[in-house]
């Protein structure tokens, strides 16, 4: 009943797109296996080998065995405008990007859509493990984003910035399969990806050792590691639990709405703002190679010996080139009550359940991949989305993307200012 029906594959030479491929064929679809290339400029080495080479070629031995056309489509230029020079602004800046959020919305579900769509595609493909789901509201077909039925695979906030249009010609083979089910099927079918290791790397590019890859931009600068005491990160986060609890209070029997509102929105910016660290507020424990090549939470990289416990990043400051540490995994420093997102950063997938400046709802929300989700309330308000946790969230890093979730649906996504 699908032979009409045009599907390209997006093959990256690993177990779940290729078993995505399979799928498809099975369910009578037309099904053509396209391999993207998305880096070959020996300007900016990504990685020290080329395994997009042997990806690419698994990927042709993959569509071969299926009985399906496969061809390799560059779309390099794109990707080092819109992903890799992204990163090295982003880590300049002090921020933590993430690429493959990013990959997904510009190059997977943009790019490679639209080439697709020059090939006769009805739709695109891939292996990620998610599913799509429909409803009709006010007479208009609504897409939903939903995790995958695998949890510790579930890959829907990669997806978190995708649009409508974009979801409606996406089809997700494998969303409602295990792993495990996965690499059986493939080894029921002999395929060259059935015990292949997942890839650890960017999409469709490989594994990049990030050090390496920010210094071929981004110039080594030393400068200050500071240590911040503990009783100190908690003196400077102190107005941000006494706005929480009067925001509680204040929920629970609201005073005049007016008057309710302009506390409110101080109480919210000392929620979501991150403590402003300075040099005095603790000491010098040694020195980097550049603030810029550092991220809150980071541990690695340090080279800070003579510590009672590790050390791990709570803050930067890339225009001073200062990298602010705190010691121990439960440092104050390494934990927020909540965030902020710029207006210009809100996405909603859902735009139909898009909240309007004061406005608020409750969500589950993530800030990475395989992070469990949590509770929490989130407020808009003129100048963005404020987002509160129940519990204060470890390494909220700018740059990333916080995505929150109405049960098992994705409805919407924003950069972490």
């Amino acid at each position: 009943m699908n032979a009409n029906t045009r599907v390209v594959v997006g093959l990256s030479g690993g177990v779940d797109s290729s078993v995505a491929a399979h799928l498809l064929v099975e369910q009578g679809f037309e099904v053509i296996g396209v391999f993207m290339r998305n880096w070959h400029d020996e300007s900016v080495t990504l990685s020290d080998h080329c395994p997009w080479v042997e990806d690419s070629n698994d990927a042709m031995m993959v569509a071969q065995k299926l009985g399906i056309p496969f061809s390799v489509l560059d779309f390099s230029e794109p990707y080092r405008k819109r992903i890799v020079d992204y990163m090295f602004a982003e880590y300049e800046a002090g921020r933590t990007p993430n690429p493959d959020v990013l990959c997904n919305r510009e190059i997977k579900f943009d790019v490679f859509l639209e080439a697709a769509r020059k090939l006769g595609a009805d739709f695109v493909a891939t292996g990620h493990y998610c599913r799509k789901a429909s409803e009709e509201k006010d007479g208009k077909t609504i897409y939903r984003l939903l995790a995958g039925a695998d949890a510790n695979k579930d890959q829907s906030y990669f997806l978190c910035q995708l649009r409508q249009e974009q979801l409606a010609r996406a089809l997700f083979p494998i969303g409602e399969l295990q792993k495990a089910e996965v690499r059986k099927i493939a080894s029921e079918l002999e395929l060259v990806t059935a015990e292949k290791k997942d890839s650890q790397g960017l999409c469709f590019v490989g594994k990049v050792h990030l050090p390496d890859f920010l210094q071929q931009q981004l110039k080594p600068k030393t400068g200050d590691i500071v240590l911040i005491p503990d009783d100190v990160a908690r003196d400077l986060k102190r107005g941000a639990t006494e706005a929480q609890a009067s925001l509680a209070d204040a929920q629970a029997s609201p005073p005049d709405a007016q008057a309710s509102l302009a506390d409110a929105q101080t109480w919210l910016a000392d929620l979501c703002t991150a403590p402003a660290y300075t040099p005095v507020h603790g000491r010098v424990a040694g020195t980097h190679q550049g603030a810029h090549y550092f991220t809150i939470g980071q541990r690695k990289g340090l080279n800070t010996g003579g510590m009672e416990k590790p050390l791990y990043v709570i803050a930067t400051n890339t225009r001073e080139n200062i990298v602010y540490v705190g010691m121990g995994e439960e440092h104050a420093g390494l934990f927020r009550p909540g965030l902020f997102v710029k207006r210009a950063d809100i996405h909603w997938i859902r735009a139909d359940l898009a909240l309007q400046a004061g406005q608020q709802a409750r969500y589950l929300v993530r800030i990475r991949y395989r992070e469990p989700l949590g509770d929490a309330s989130l407020y808009m308000r003129e100048d963005g989305l404020y987002v509160v946790f129940d519990e204060p969230r470890r390494g909220v890093a700018p740059g990333q993307f916080v995505a929150w979730y109405d049960g098992d649906e994705c409805i919407g996504s924003g950069v972490i200012s």
